[in-house]
């Protein structure tokens, strides 16, 4: 059953995420820089409106009603709450964070908005703790950069894609200390996890790139990757 978020809930998804499960599997780190987590808002959304960011990118990646979609990363919620009306009421939407205080704002504009087929979660750095084979879209908007885990991250990411699902990354194509990911370093990395790149193309929004990925190939033991160098 899918149910609105609440104090009461995230408070009992605070508690869930900070417990540690026995014999977790190990990844390599990444062999490049992270950025720094600056904030929960990449711009104004009037600004990203203007640019017509949110409706070109929704377009791309095939959003329709009645989908299930994951907006991993959320922050205040600019896709959370376009994405809502698009999949309608027989869709649903989670909006997925790691930082309590951005979860609990984001569950009082959904809320507020009464975005009833929106759910909220919080998530840990290394497993956005996504529900099993349950979403046709996971996006992943001016965020990637910053996991400090990408391997285990998307490792674990990729088992919310239902079967024929695809991972939807949004990001810049600048230096990873200026909040942007390379594509070439991307498309390495989600490779190495058994992701690979369907499509990759610029958008209209400034230097940023639309890259959709599939969950075709098997999961690789943790062991096995070999993490990218910059």
């Amino acid at each position: 059953m899918w149910i609105r978020a609440a104090p009461l809930l995230i408070a009992a998804a605070m508690l869930a995420a900070c417990r540690e499960e026995p014999g977790e599997p190990r990844f390599p780190k990444p062999q490049r820089e992270v950025a720094q987590i600056v904030g929960d808002s990449f711009s104004t959304e009037d600004v990203r409106d203007r640019r017509g960011e949110a409706e070109e990118v929704i377009r791309l990646a095939g959003i329709e009603a009645g989908m299930w979609v994951a907006d991993v990363g959320a922050g205040e919620g600019y896709y959370t709450v376009r994405l809502s009306p698009v999949v309608g009421e027989d869709g649903r939407v989670l909006a997925q964070d790691i930082i309590p205080e951005t979860i609990e704002r984001l569950a009082l504009r959904v809320q507020r908005e009464r975005l009833d087929n929106v759910a909220v979660r919080l998530g840990t750095p290394d497993d956005p703790r996504l529900p099993a084979r349950t979403f046709d879209r996971i996006f992943l908007v001016h965020m990637y950069h910053e996991v400090t885990s990408p391997y285990g991250f998307l490792w674990r990411l990729r088992e919310g894609l239902k079967p024929g699902g695809q991972i939807i990354v949004i990001d810049a194509d600048r230096p990873i200390r200026r909040h942007g990911m390379p594509p070439d370093l991307l498309r390495c990395e989600f490779d190495a996890v058994g992701l690979d790149l369907d499509r990759m193309m610029p958008i209209a929004s400034g230097d940023a790139y639309f890259a959709a990925f599939r969950a075709e190939r098997p999961r690789p033991d943790p062991r096995d990757i070999r993490p990218c160098k910059a």
